[in-house]
This record gives structure tokens, C-alpha cells and sequence, in this order.
């Protein structure tokens, strides 16, 4: 059995789905009983796309949807589009160095900040042994 790496994690922190129509998605989850809590926009690939967190009580589902130039890849996808499950943890820094030590496939070269809710949040993704990628986020 492997050692157990002494992390804090404090719970899921959301989902994170990658969509095709942003507006589509939101009212979809609207009709679930989801509530946009958060809307923000952000670049990849030199386009921009727009991120919103929709909530149902201690639930957060993360819609985004990425610049036209990346959707293609999204829109061929046949098994499902849940991109990543987050984690929430109160000391990104402190998660990264625990997690570098343990030496896990991280794929950034530090924690990422981003003008999301309030006063941002930073993350970084790890991948499990199917590939899949779990981030570990923290809410500034």
C-alpha cells in the first residue's frame, strides 16, 4: 500500500464541465436549481472564453467555455465532458510543496491565480493514473 500524503483538503470544491454554449448550459442548470454565483472571463489560446460557477447548496458546478478555436476538441468528445474534479484546500502553496514532494505528476510549474470570485483564487492540476486531472483550489 503507498504512503498516504498528509494533505488538507477540506472537500470537493466543484466540477468542472467544458461546454459548447455557455447560455445553453446555464439554464440547464438553472432548471436543476443551480444559481450563478460567479461569472468571469479568462484567455486561452489567445481567445477568451467565460467561466461561470453555478451553485446548489454545498454543490458547485464549474461551466466554461473556451474560445472557438478550442471547442472542436470539446465537441468531439463521446464519453462525457467532466474536465476535472477540484479540491478545496485553505494553503495552495503549502498543498503544491506537499504535493511536489510526493512527487506527483503536477502540470503546472506553480499555483495559477485567477480573478475569479471575490479576490481571486490560485490552483494547479495533478493527474491520477488514468490520466484523469484533479485540481486543488483555494478562494483568496
Amino acid at each position: 500500500m503507498a504512503n498516504v500524503i498528509n494533505l488538507a483538503i477540506n472537500g470537493i470544491q466543484h466540477i468542472g464541465i467544458p461546454v459548447t454554449n455557455i447560455e445553453v448550459s446555464q439554464q440547464f442548470y438553472s432548471r436543476l436549481g443551480f444559481n450563478n454565483v460567479m461569472q468571469a472571463p479568462f484567455t486561452d489560446n489567445g481567445g477568451s472564453g467565460t467561466c461561470i460557477m453555478m451553485q446548489r447548496g454545498n454543490m458547485i458546478m464549474e461551466l466554461y467555455q473556451l474560445p472557438e478555436v478550442s471547442l472542436a476538441e470539446i465537441r468531439a468528445r463521446s464519453n462525457g465532458h467532466v474536465d476535472h474534479v477540484a479540491f478545496d484546500v485553505d494553503d495552495i502553496d503549502l498543498t503544491y510543496k506537499t504535493v511536489k514532494e510526493a512527487g506527483l505528476n503536477i502540470l503546472e510549474p506553480e499555483p495559477v491565480f485567477l480573478q475569479f470570485w471575490k479576490n481571486g483564487c490560485k490552483y494547479f492540476n495533478i493527474t491520477g493514473p488514468d490520466g484523469e486531472r484533479l485540481e486543488f483550489n483555494q478562494i483568496l
